[in-house]
């Protein structure tokens, strides 16, 4: 089973993918131009998507923290 979120935020798996796009545009007659142009909207989108699953986790995570606040002890005055 491919683990989406830890492939999603890969900048390994970004470059890969940029440099495979690229390496189909140029094979297919594409400028160099262009080429560059395609791979830093790749690279710019994945900079997004890594940081919103990554800022996602870390929400989940901290939700499923159960904080303690220790309160003061309630002095009674012993006046009634």
């Amino acid at each position: 089973m491919i683990d989406w979120k830890k492939k999603l935020t890969s900048r390994k798996f970004w470059a890969t993918l940029a440099q495979f796009v690229t390496g189909l545009i140029v094979t297919f007659g594409g400028t160099e131009d262009a080429a560059v142009k395609i791979t830093g909207l790749i690279m710019s989108g994945a900079a997004v998507i890594a940081y919103i699953i990554g800022e996602g986790l870390v929400d989940a995570a901290s939700a499923n923290t159960i904080v303690e606040i220790e309160q003061p002890p309630i002095e009674e005055s012993g006046e009634e």
